[in-house]
């Protein structure tokens, strides 16, 4: 049986997203805005942002702060999307907390979105934490994401790339905008740098705010479970932004320290089982920008070498796109998905792949039968990739077998919002 808050909140699925502040405005109004008891430091961006906001979290938590992290979507259970000094909010705490949302949206007489009432939830366990900052990772572009109610003097902007464009705009520029619309006035900008013409829209945000260009982070990059140039990217971006935000209290061996050996589960994670073979690469790279990233790190860790790949990609995906930029690292595809209805249908995925002149073997849904089936079918490791959806539900699969994913442990599969 559902406690009532999570029931309150699957029966807001349907409403999907809904850019605007409004309701989050009232509904913390409401609720004594809970967001103003803290302060929140903004990561935006087409990709990165969760990565970033991990690792700033544990550097401003191994410098004494009191530090929430609040990141979306999950990959296994809500409980992930907020975390007090690493350690996921509680299921009745996060219960309790939908509960006085409801109470507030009642009183209101307004229905807020799944999004914008797990984001007001989370604001107010931080305020009976009494946490002194929040790491809040945009769910959705920035100026009318719900997170910006919160007022953060600090905006960290990790990549722009095209995405949601029907929402953010049909440019690199208007998707830009929409993200520095987050920042607050008198605020901080940090991020490393952009083309030139991308600058202008910063010139047009300082006819609105003041803000501060921070330059990169010039201390040696940590050792990080998470392979790839672009996860050392966002440690130094994370590490800068600490620094700005510490000021001097902030102090380099334990910002490298809290750093050292930890991962963003999901990205480009390798699975090794108790002998020491690699048995899966999990990484949920899902549009052209992270693709190409991903493409990237396998040339680099794994020079020369092809993966049966699981592939599972949402319907508003360019699938042909995929495929060329990892075509020099694949040597099979299975297509699959999980029972989230925008995946693709995968025996139209396989003919596409075939198609277009790639091996693909259509595997259906993914379950645990499945996942071992074609690890015991290949010698090479497993990459799965495609779906962030798609490597919540395998880790949901192989939580009990590997113990890099002990986090999950504990935890049950729960549904994502519809974006």
């Amino acid at each position: 049986m559902k406690l009532s808050g999570y029931a309150f909140l699957e029966s807001l699925l349907m409403f999907g997203v809904r850019p605007g502040l409004d309701t989050t405005q009232t509904l913390c109004d409401a609720l004594n805005s809970p967001q103003e008891s803290f302060e929140t430091i903004h990561v935006v961006g087409t990709n990165g942002k969760g990565s970033t906001s991990y690792y700033l979290s544990l550097i401003l938590s191994a410098h004494g702060k009191k530090t929430g992290l609040y990141t979306s979507p999950h990959l296994v259970s809500l409980r992930e999307r907020l975390r007090i000094g690493n350690i996921p909010v509680s299921e009745m705490e996060l219960n309790e907390a939908l509960l006085e949302v409801q109470q507030a949206a009642i009183q209101t007489k307004i229905t807020p979105t799944y999004f914008e009432a797990l984001t007001v939830a989370a604001f107010l366990i931080c305020r009976n934490k009494k946490i002194d900052v929040l790491v809040a990772e945009a769910g959705l572009g920035g100026k009318f994401d719900a997170t910006a109610i919160a007022q953060g003097k600090m905006t960290v902007l990790t990549s722009i790339g095209l995405e949601h464009t029907a929402v953010l705009g049909y440019t690199l520029e208007a998707i830009l905008g929409e993200k520095l619309g987050i920042m607050k006035k008198k605020s901080k900008l940090v991020h490393f740098p952009i083309p030139e013409h991308l600058r202008q829209e910063f010139e047009k945000q300082k006819k609105i705010i003041e803000f501060q260009e921070v330059p990169n982070y010039s201390f040696p990059c940590p050792s990080l479970k998470n392979k790839g140039i672009h996860y050392k990217e966002n440690a130094k971006l994370a590490l800068s932004a600490a620094q700005n935000f510490l000021e001097e209290s902030f102090k380099k061996e334990i910002a490298e320290n809290a750093l050292k050996n930890v991962f963003w589960p999901g990205r480009m994670q390798l699975l090794y089982d108790k002998q020491g073979n690699l048995k899966f690469i999990l990484d949920g790279a899902h549009n052209s920008h992270a693709i190409t990233r991903l493409a990237e790190t396998l040339n680099t860790e794994f020079p020369n070498q092809k993966f049966p790949t699981l592939l599972g990609v949402l319907q508003d995906k360019d699938l042909k796109e995929m495929l060329n930029i990892l075509q020099n690292h694949i040597l099979k595809y299975y297509p699959v998905r999980t029972p989230y209805e925008r995946f693709r249908n995968t025996e139209t995925m396989t003919q596409e792949i075939l198609n277009l002149g790639f091996m693909a073997e259509n595997a259906g849904m993914i379950s645990r039968e499945l996942l071992y089936q074609i690890a015991n079918e290949n010698k090479t490791p497993i990459l799965i990739t495609g779906s962030l959806y798609l490597i919540g539900a395998c880790i949901e699969f192989l939580k009990e077998d590997f113990d890099d994913l002990t986090f999950f442990r504990g935890m049950k599969l729960e549904n994502n919002e519809k974006h």
